[in-house]
């Protein structure tokens, strides 16, 4: 390949997102036995090394999109590429490869770890599904990701019910890192936690990125966490985004009223500093 030709296959590489959603639509069947759109015609782009958060109340679809895009729930149409290649009509051998590179930290600290498992053999045992590594080396993995995260040394032999929420979010987020993913899905990953924790867990994503380049897919209810960790923010009111723009451009200047219900509705200890709480009574009317 000549310089020029592979110059041009370089810059392509680096102009293309990691995750690509173009006029994205889930449907779900009622009771009644109706197509109800969960998402509708919704598009946006992760780049490399940038987190993209989408923000809405329960029931707006957001995690519709998250579990589209780990094949949790199939699209009923539009497309989804990731680094490029369509992931929507995905065989099993894409399924294996993309599950080294696309991960998820769910919502519940409590319930995504199995009890009956030492935190150890869950880190390492998508390692060892995959075939890549022996034992010793997926154990040393799992102790690299433990490790990075803050947690001591002995985490690997003890169960889940030996630690904290806080804890068990940070061995999640472990568990989602051992795999060395370009792109995490993160669904609500502190809306369980004390706001303490909310904080140093945050802390702790934001800084994983920055040394190793993660991508994050965010889906949040809450505009300051959004305004904290995103680049760039979607907001989405019944399956539909009503406004886009960097956290800051959110949280200072929404120009959409379901935004600006989104941030009335964030608790203020200050009384004397509350938000106009009007908007959030027109908006669930």
């Amino acid at each position: 390949m000549s310089m020029p030709i592979l110059y041009a296959a370089m810059k392509k590489a680096e102009a293309t997102p990691l995750l690509q959603v173009e006029n994205l639509v889930v449907r779900y069947r009622s009771r009644r036995r109706t197509n109800i759109a969960a998402v509708d015609n919704v598009s946006f782009q992760v780049n490399a090394g940038q987190t993209l958060a989408i923000v809405g109340e329960s029931g707006s679809g957001k995690s519709s999109i998250g579990k589209a895009v780990l094949g949790l729930v199939a699209p009923s149409s539009g497309s989804i590429r990731f680094q490029g290649k369509d992931i929507v009509k995905r065989d099993l051998a894409m399924r294996r490869q993309l599950a080294s590179q696309l991960q998820v930290i769910f919502q519940d600290p409590y319930s995504s770890l199995n009890p009956a498992r030492t935190v150890g053999n869950s880190l390492i045992e998508p390692l060892l599904v995959r075939g890549a590594l022996t034992l010793e080396q997926a154990r040393e993995r799992a102790r690299s990701a433990l490790a990075r995260v803050g947690m001591p040394a002995d985490t690997a032999a003890r169960y889940p019910s030996a630690f904290s929420g806080g804890q068990r979010q940070r061995i999640a987020i472990a568990r989602a890192l051992v795999m060395k993913p370009k792109l995490v899905i993160c669904d609500e990953p502190v809306s369980a936690l004390d706001l303490s924790v909310q904080a140093q867990v945050l802390n702790l994503l934001v800084e994983l990125q920055e040394r190793d380049g993660i991508s994050y897919l965010l889906i949040s209810h809450d505009l300051s966490i959004v305004r904290y960790m995103s680049h760039h923010a979607l907001v989405l009111q019944k399956g539909q985004v009503v406004e886009s723009g960097t956290g800051e451009q959110l949280w200072s200047a929404p120009r959409h009223p379901y935004t600006r219900a989104l941030l009335a509705a964030i608790p203020q200890p200050d009384p004397s500093r509350r938000r106009n709480t009007v908007a959030v009574t027109a908006m669930a009317v």
